[in-house]
């Protein structure tokens, strides 16, 4: 699975940004359609990011597209101009439930027959904005297609709204919801994705609040603005503290291991296979992370 530590979102209607994306460093683009976008620009802004899908998956960029959803369904205009070659799929905005994420799943498969493309390249990212989809968290993040589910918790946004919570930078009044979509995320074996940091100029509030999602679970973030992509890539990457802590464990144990020992101390701490498997992990996410630079 690729690592998402983020995902930058930008304006469809913005054409004239398109071209400084390559050089932002993210980890993959969502290209809006949906609240950053005038209801009176929305075809406007479809031409501009069905044309920029083939330039920017040309340079190598993970292509996302957010859609528009009326009361029951996504907007079948915004598909039949992103599904293409190149996408790497859809984020979709306030689903209810599974039988939603289902119904297009079906619709997207239409498209890629129609279109050369192989069944289930189209990727989905469900951003659960509703009561009812944090619910269902699970059954959302085991639906075919699925690759992530997100955890927000933005001041004044639609989650804060379907919740009713008051928000705080310390952020207690969203820690149950956050957890619960870690948990889910990982039981369907999906990603746990967090954000939005709205206050983007307050730098150092938006490294502690990405590190204290990044100690709950979540493997990264969607971003509102480039200038904000390099602290959360580094906030969701293994520090060269971590990588030289986590490489002299496996070294560690190798070592007693050979002796016929599996429990042993390291620095202080009591270490067996359960703690190794993690280092291994860790220590797989940096190579993933290097190779695809």
């Amino acid at each position: 699975m690729e690592t998402y530590r983020t995902l930058l979102f930008v304006p469809g209607i913005k054409q004239q940004w398109f071209e400084k994306i390559p050089s932002y460093d993210m980890d993959g683009i969502i290209l809006d359609l949906e609240d950053s976008v005038p209801l009176q620009l929305k075809a406007e802004a479809r031409a501009y990011v069905a044309e920029a899908i083939p330039f920017l998956s040309s340079k190598g960029i993970q292509v996302f597209v957010r859609i528009n959803k009326g009361l029951q369904e996504y907007d079948v205009d915004d598909l039949k101009a992103v599904v293409t070659q190149g996408l790497t799929g859809l984020v979709l905005p306030k689903p209810e439930g599974p039988e939603e994420i289902k119904k297009l799943s079906v619709i997207v498969e239409v498209l890629e027959v129609e279109l050369g493309i192989p069944v289930g390249t189209i990727r989905f990212i469900p951003i659960l904005e509703t009561a009812r989809s944090m619910q269902l968290a699970y059954e959302i993040a085991c639906c075919d297609r699925v690759i992530g589910i997100t955890g927000l918790s933005a001041k004044n946004g639609d989650v804060a709204r379907a919740l009713g919570y008051q928000w705080t930078p310390e952020g207690l009044e969203t820690l149950y919801l956050r957890s619960k979509v870690v948990m889910s995320a990982r039981a369907a074996g999906v990603l746990p994705i967090g954000g939005l940091w709205q206050d983007i100029h307050n730098l150092e509030g938006l490294k502690k609040n990405a590190a204290f999602n990044r100690q709950l679970g979540f493997v990264g973030e969607l971003v509102l603005h480039p200038s904000n992509v390099p602290i959360i890539n580094e906030v969701y990457s293994p520090s060269d503290e971590e990588i030289t802590y986590y490489s002299g464990m496996i070294e560690a144990f190798q070592i007693a291991e050979k002796r016929g020992e599996t429990a042993i101390m390291y620095e202080g701490e009591h270490v067996d296979y359960a703690h190794v498997k993690t280092a291994r992990e860790v220590l797989t996410t940096v190579d993933r992370m290097v190779r695809s630079k």
